[in-house]
């Protein structure tokens, strides 16, 4: 028995590729959701690009009929546009002028004609609603991850001693690939003493290397632990073009990368700018929401990594600064110079980006799609940064398990180009480790 699916407007801004995503089903539209579409068409951000872009594939689809009497797609599925019946909702006491529950009413009234239906929304309420009125629900989860399997980066082995002494002695260390990923650091630890490790990171064709003492410190700034000095030792290397850092408040995840992007631009001057953004506001909004001119909404929006540059420049990061002023001025002539560059994401995108050293901030607040758009738009010397908590996520469609960052993590690691590191060693401060484990 052919099912019907039908979509609530969130899943297609989530995703415009996702009537795609039911085989030889039906894919029902109901004309809210055309609506809907149509209100976000005009919006410069990811929802108005997707909404814009499911409009011209229905318009292309409408050369193969009618769309209200269904259209087979490539894929041997039927697409059709349902024009709502309210009868069987209203009778539920829902009010008609909500978007949802028109869409719901489509959906209602398929069940009524004894059709296998299931409502598919990435809203959570809308969901519970379409339970409530006995029809199957689900989530539209086609990029998604198990998070509590995650890939951490790291792994430790137990050796024989000797073992870490050859590692040690010869800086190299042959070892069995087995499941082993690209930029994978393993942590030799000796069978007889605990205490007597090793640390190396596993590189193709080569084996264990030891870490590269010149990525001991960035901007003055000195790991605190293994993990934060195993995320430097990849945001340090040229050849890692893509790194991912995953960690709670306090970890370190956005200090370490703007000092390893200090670093590398302007003290060595391997890349032409330092380019720093993070996704402007939750829910996609652009940045035309927040008051005042360009400059004055990316002041309000990027102050968490101004404060972290005015904290990396101020000469001592061992130290609270306290000569904030000079160091604010500092920031300024980086800023002025062009060096370094705050932006908002939305004006990223089209963009191509060469030479960049780009780090993109809360990057668990994108969709697998926005993530994609951006990697992409690494030109030829670029290396692009992700950090974020997936767990503190403010975007409603998304979770620990479909945020960009997430899924960037597990599509990535077994390429050659790419590290990750996953921090969990709170450094801020011990009332600040406590709430981000118990809160």
């Amino acid at each position: 028995m052919a099912k019907y699916f039908v979509l609530d407007t969130n899943v297609l801004l989530h995703n415009a590729e996702s009537i795609d995503s039911f085989a030889d089903n039906f894919v029902v539209l109901p004309m809210t959701v055309i609506e809907e579409l149509d209100k976000f068409k005009s919006h410069n951000d990811e929802l108005g690009r997707n909404a814009r872009q499911v409009i011209r594939r229905l318009d292309n689809l409408r050369s193969r009929g009618k769309l209200g009497e269904g259209v087979q797609m490539e894929n041997g599925g039927t697409l059709l546009i349902v024009v709502e019946k309210d009868k069987v909702v209203a009778a539920h006491g829902l009010d008609m002028s909500v978007p949802d529950n028109r869409i719901l009413a489509v959906a209602n009234h398929l069940l009524q004609k004894k059709k296998r239906v299931i409502f598919v929304s990435k809203d959570i309420s809308a969901r519970l609603k379409a339970d409530a009125l006995g029809l199957e629900v689900m989530d539209f989860e086609k990029q998604t991850v198990n998070f509590d399997e995650l890939f951490s980066g790291y792994r430790e082995m137990l050796v024989p001693g000797q073992m870490i002494e050859d590692f040690f002695k010869n800086d190299v260390l042959a070892v069995e690939s087995g499941d082993l990923s690209p930029n994978e650091f393993v942590l030799l630890v000796d069978q007889a003493n605990e205490k007597h490790t090793g640390m190396g990171r596993f590189v193709q064709n080569i084996g264990l290397v030891h870490l590269d003492s010149r990525y001991d410190s960035a901007w003055n700034l000195r790991p605190r632990n293994k993990e934060q000095r195993m995320a430097l030792e990849l945001l340090m290397d040229q050849t890692v073009e893509v790194v991912t850092l995953v960690g709670q408040a306090g970890t370190g995840k956005t200090l370490l990368a703007l000092a390893a992007g200090l670093e590398t631009t302007v003290k060595l001057k391997q890349y032409d700018k330092l380019l720093v953004s993070r996704p402007i506001i939750p829910l996609g909004k652009d940045i035309g929401y927040l008051p005042g001119s360009k400059d004055d909404k990316l002041s309000l929006w990027m102050q968490p990594i101004f404060d972290n540059l005015t904290y990396l420049v101020s000469g001592d990061a061992r130290r609270r600064e306290d000569n904030g002023a000079t160091s604010r001025q500092k920031v300024e002539k980086l800023l002025k110079d062009n060096v370094v560059e705050l932006e908002a994401l939305s004006y990223i995108r089209g963009r191509s980006i060469p030479r960049q050293y780009v780090i993109v901030d809360e990057a668990q607040n994108l969709t697998p799609h926005e993530v994609k758009t951006i990697i992409s738009r690494a030109g030829e010397g670029t290396k692009v940064v992700l950090t974020g908590d997936p767990c503190q996520i403010d975007n409603p469609y998304l979770d620990s398990r479909s945020n960009g960052l997430a899924y960037a993590v597990e599509r990535l690691k077994n390429q050659a180009v790419h590290g990750h590191i996953t921090l969990r060693k709170s450094e801020r401060s011990a009332l600040a480790g406590i709430a981000a484990e118990l809160l």
